[in-house]
């Protein structure tokens, strides 16, 4: 039972450093750059279960709201205020919703870590639109209406991440069955 705990230990610690350091492995493209965060936070679901999965985004996300400069653009309380944090309580719900949804069975099919990660992305842009518009509109008292909020916050930035949607799900059916097998 202590192995069991250790190993579930260090695999949420692996996944804090994995998505701290996708914040900051950005991929220029057009437009909108992107980040590696959306890539770890879902294959921190897909491998460590829904639960894990969440606490491990939880915990980074802890770890820069105290100051350490986790997110892409530093740290602090004052995250908080930047209309993009709403991204980041996204990770932590998708990474559980993704992470139940592909470990209802045991070795999920390709379809099954496909639709999860779908899920996720829709779970995390849900948040992060809802939170950008929000804070924006109302906090920030620079408003954006709702077709530039869709075209900047979703349009040009979601085809990068339906492209990390497919190499977390390809990746993860390699490495569920490896992970499962050194967790029993």
């Amino acid at each position: 039972m202590q192995i069991q705990k250790n190993k579930n230990l260090v695999l949420c610690a692996l996944f804090v450093a994995l998505i701290a350091v996708g914040a900051f492995i950005r991929i220029p493209v057009p437009v909108v750059p992107f980040t590696l965060q959306f890539l770890f936070t879902t294959l921190a679901g897909l491998l460590l279960g829904g639960k894990l999965g969440a606490t491990s985004v939880f915990i980074y996300t802890v770890m820069g709201l105290v100051g350490l400069p986790v997110f892409a653009e530093g740290g602090g309380i004052s995250y908080l205020l930047k209309p993009s944090f709403g991204y980041i309580i996204g990770f932590i719900v998708a990474a559980y919703i993704t992470g139940i949804i592909a470990n209802k069975v045991y070795n999920p099919t390709y379809k099954r870590l496909l639709v999860a990660n779908f899920i996720g992305l829709a779970i995390v842009y849900l948040f992060g639109m809802i939170y950008y518009y929000i804070m924006s509109n109302f906090y920030l008292e620079t408003p954006i209406g709702l077709f530039p909020l869709f075209l900047y916050c979703f349009i040009l930035a979601v085809p990068g991440d339906i492209v990390l949607c497919i190499v977390s799900a390809i990746l993860a059916k390699r490495l569920i069955p490896i992970i499962k097998n050194n967790r029993t």
